[in-house]
């Protein structure tokens, strides 16, 4: 699900009850890792957080309280957590689960209160009411949700080669993809698509259905409709193709690559932009696999995604994604470990994360559209001169996480001989540290990787003259994807990283020569 900003946002009575769990992906076994243990309390947890982020709460409460949980994953582990509820809190969470059209028998009111009415053309159908808050402004606005879901599926299915959402039978009248319009706004949400059915003989696939809002109005989202309609369309969607791959996937896969799909089909909108300074371009020191349930790091890492397909080609996200399948002929591996498959074939995750964290402080020279980024805030600046060469400083860095360190050269260093001499003293190899030295220069930006040997130390030497640097930026990196698996988290494998809080030594002295 997509999550404004700006709306106004649920109740802090719920917050309270917002844990979700994940169920990230991995070779099923028997018993499988991925089942929640203590199941009823997990299960329980996920029926509490549906029925609060679907109740009608006034906006007066809303407007001054904690954000709202992720709709399309709460739907998600409710979904799983079927099987561990009891029979009333069973047929309490089926009520959730269904589909707008089942009515007003859903106990919170969320299904329509009057016959509805159905479009379908090529691969959608989409549902909506004449009448009550959830009627779309006119049947012109219903064409054009048509056009751009069924223009959402050429790109994603068609263009890009994703597989398609599981056909669903005769749920919605046939087996085409079903998508319910209703008045989402006032909640804070765009719109969320739940898994619905597993399909025979595939435990981790499902078909399902989506719900978007039903008009997109300005004074919601802050936006001109259509292009809220787009983003949200291409966003929900890639939630529909995913549960083809993996439904239990980590969620932070699922969110930060639905939020990059927007990217490839409605480019020129950039409302992800808004979530940039929540990912690792804006917040480099929180891990890369982050699932903020209250918060937005999942959606603005889209942008590891988008370096990944900048160097690699767009199809690199296609082949993380077979690598997370869980269909006969992919990979069933959760995220990291299908990331760190994928990018074997492209010099390794450790290369490459350090190359996405030297990018992220150079934003502007580092992506197609960077000039409108913010770029990595600096965890400390310094200034060098004659009277004053050198600065150290000790630095903890988490798993999937960076932080950068700024030098300047005085302006009396002046001479084409002074260089900038880095030493890093860092954990061991094991740990997967790396670090790399970024200067702008008259020249242009220069990059240089740091060498660590197995005791993770390394030393380099850059130009540091001020008549030709302005300032040397050195990153330094905890690429480790090591992690004790399936403990109910909401990392990686719903697992503990067991990299976090690696120390960092830095040196940086103005030598000359």
């Amino acid at each position: 699900m997509r999550r404004p900003l700006v709306l106004a946002l649920v109740g802090a009575a719920l917050a309270s009850a917002a844990t979700v769990t994940a169920v990230p992906s991995g070779a099923t076994t028997a018993p499988d890792p991925r089942e929640p243990r203590h199941g009823a309390t997990s299960a329980q947890r996920a029926l509490s957080t549906v029925q609060g982020l679907l109740a009608d709460v006034p906006s007066t409460t809303r407007r001054a309280t904690a954000a709202r949980p992720e709709v399309s994953l709460a739907m998600r582990d409710l979904f799983l957590a079927l099987p561990r509820l009891d029979a009333t809190d069973r047929r309490t969470a089926r009520h959730l689960l269904a589909r707008p059209t089942d009515g007003a028998s859903d106990p919170l009111g969320d299904g329509y209160a009057v016959p509805a009415r159905k479009s379908c053309r090529g691969h959608v159908c989409v549902h909506w009411v004449d009448s009550t808050a959830d009627a779309p402004p006119s049947r012109a606005w219903v064409r054009t949700t048509l056009r751009a879901l069924n223009s959402v599926w050429a790109a994603e299915v068609g263009d890009l080669g994703y597989r398609e959402p599981r056909g669903d039978g005769h749920r919605g009248g046939d087996a085409r993809l079903d998508v319910y319009l209703k008045e989402l706004g006032s909640r804070g949400i765009y719109g969320y698509c739940t898994p619905e059915r597993k399909v025979k003989g595939h435990k981790w696939l499902a078909s399902g259905y989506c719900v978007l809002d039903d008009d997109f109005a300005r004074a919601q989202f802050g936006a001109p409709p259509r292009q809220s309609l787009r983003v949200t369309a291409a966003h929900e969607f890639f939630h529909a193709v995913q549960f083809a791959y993996d439904y239990g996937e980590d969620p932070w896969l699922l969110e930060a690559t639905a939020t990059w799909m927007e990217e490839r089909v409605a480019d020129d909108v950039n409302d992800n932009r808004q979530y940039l300074p929540y990912g690792q371009v804006g917040a480099p020191g929180r891990s890369l696999d982050r699932f903020d349930q209250r918060g937005f790091s999942q959606y603005g890492n889209w942008t590891f995604f988008e370096y990944l397909s900048s160097r690699f080609g767009v199809g690199v996200v296609r082949s993380i994604w077979t690598r997370a399948g869980a269909y006969p002929g992919a990979g069933h591996q959760y995220s990291t470990t299908a990331v760190k498959g994928v990018l074997a074939r492209h010099g390794g995750l450790l290369a490459t994360y350090r190359g996405f964290a030297g990018a992220n402080t150079t934003t502007t020279h580092s992506y197609e559209e960077g000039h409108g980024w913010p770029t990595a805030p600096v965890a400390a600046t310094w200034r060098l001169a004659d009277d004053h060469r050198s600065a150290h400083t000790r630095i903890t860095v988490d798993h999937l996480a960076s932080r950068n360190v700024l030098v300047r050269p005085d302006s009396g260093l002046r001479d084409r001989r002074w260089r900038l001499k880095v030493a890093i003293d860092g954990p061991a190899a094991a740990t997967a540290p790396a670090a790399v030295v970024v200067s702008r220069t008259t020249k242009g930006l220069q990059r240089q990787a740091v060498t660590l040997g197995d005791d993770g130390r390394g030393t380099v030497r850059v130009g540091f003259s001020a008549r030709r640097v302005s300032w040397v930026k050195v990153v330094l990196v905890n690429a480790s994807t090591r992690f004790s698996c399936w403990h109910r988290t909401t990392w990686s494998c719903q697992g503990r990283a067991r990299d976090d809080d690696r120390h960092f030594a830095l040196t940086v002295t103005a030598v000359k020569g």
